[in-house]
């Protein structure tokens, strides 16, 4: 059953005249100019060369890391770089090509927690996302023996609330459809329905289309400054860019394609509207004055979500460019420093902090490996 609560009447009036007079706006604006495919590459080259040359030593398994390395292989992807492909090489060979250590399965955990025996909890497993592709690319079976076992145990147990944050479904709906795709488990697609579901259940504002963070942040238990619904950027980046992975691996007929598909357009939607006229994402969705100011994490979430959408045909190209322009215009002309490093990342958390300062120096590995997402996107797209 669905979470619903009453979404005040001038909220809803103002957030629908943002919407309408955006949408005026840009269909009504001349058409914007792509950047040149080489334009884009160096951008995407800029920011991750700076960030290994700073970052040269692998650091560990959990999620910070591996969400830089998720955005690092489409990089690769896009670039065909060798030092890429060893970069993120080395760092699964460091964390043996695990997430979690602990192999008593007796005391496995998936609540909040930053040592070994937390092995379910999704922080630690989106690790797994990364050594998949590195398996598909060696086929070097030890890359991906952790992964099985430890989600194949998890879809052996009952429990349905493994998913009780909005990142989680970043970091481990990917790994369970790269999965399906290395063994043909069905299992894996269907305990991924059974998980976001129950993500949904807690999370997901019918009246938005977008996530509270999660349980505790609902409204009206929880409310911004101002006295609205507060949704994180950053954690509905987090979502979107899920939802975009997931519909990229997930077979076309699959009974339950539609209804990510649903959400995810949705959150399309609704994310025109709230988007500032700089073509950022503030970090508190609606209500742009509890955290003012620039953030990219969320925004670079964003860009690579309608990038993806555009790329393959689910968004309209007229309507949804501009949002993606726009954004890249901020990534690249605000968040991009002269020098390569990504700035304006709101540090590590799970809320919009107002008063927090996030400057043209705050900056972070998961920020990083969201950049690279929407750029290598974006080199899609002009390419």
């Amino acid at each position: 059953m669905m979470i619903r609560f009453s979404f005040p009447k001038a909220l809803v009036a103002l957030s629908l005249a943002f919407t309408l007079s955006a949408c005026s706006k840009q269909s009504s604006a001349p058409e914007q100019v792509l950047p040149e495919a080489k334009n884009v590459l160096q951008t995407l080259t800029k920011a991750n060369d700076y960030w290994q040359r700073e970052n040269s030593e692998p650091g560990w398994a959990f999620w910070e890391h591996a969400a830089y390395h998720t955005g690092n292989m489409e990089a690769y992807y896009v670039t065909n770089h060798q030092p890429y492909l060893d970069y993120s090489m080395r760092w699964g060979e460091k964390n043996e090509w695990k997430g979690a250590k602990s192999d008593d399965r007796a005391n496995w955990k998936y609540s909040y927690g930053e040592t070994d025996d937390f092995v379910l909890f999704g922080d630690w497993q989106i690790a797994f996302q990364i050594y998949i592709d590195l398996y598909k690319i060696t086929d070097d079976e030890k890359k991906i023996a952790r992964a099985i076992e430890v989600m194949e145990y998890q879809m052996s147990t009952d429990a349905v609330d493994y998913w009780w944050w909005a990142d989680g479904l970043y970091m481990v709906m990917p790994v369970m459809t790269k999965l399906y795709h290395v063994t043909g488990n069905e299992l894996y697609l269907e305990k991924l329905h059974d998980y976001f579901i129950y993500a949904k259940s807690i999370m997901y504002d019918e009246e938005t289309g977008l996530f509270f963070r999660d349980a505790k942040y609902v409204y009206p238990q929880h409310k911004s400054l101002n006295g609205h619904k507060d949704f994180w950027a950053r954690g509905d980046g987090w979502v979107f860019a899920g939802l975009a992975k997931v519909l990229a691996d997930l077979p076309k007929d699959h009974k339950h394609r539609d209804e990510y598909l649903k959400v995810y357009l949705r959150m399309a939607e609704t994310l025109v509207g709230l988007q500032q006229p700089g073509g950022y994402w503030t970090r508190s969705l609606l209500d742009p004055e509890h955290a003012p100011g620039y953030e990219t994490s969320g925004t670079a979430f964003f860009t690579y979500g309608y990038l993806w959408g555009i790329n393959n045909g689910y968004l309209e190209r007229e309507r949804y460019l501009p949002v993606a322009l726009n954004a890249w215009e901020y990534l690249t002309g605000v968040a991009l420093q002269e020098d390569g490093k990504l700035g304006y990342i709101q540090p590590i958390g799970e809320r919009a902090i107002p008063g927090q300062v996030v400057d043209a120096n705050s900056t972070a590995n998961f920020g990083v490996g969201a950049f690279l997402l929407a750029a290598s996107e974006m080199y899609r797209l002009v390419k």
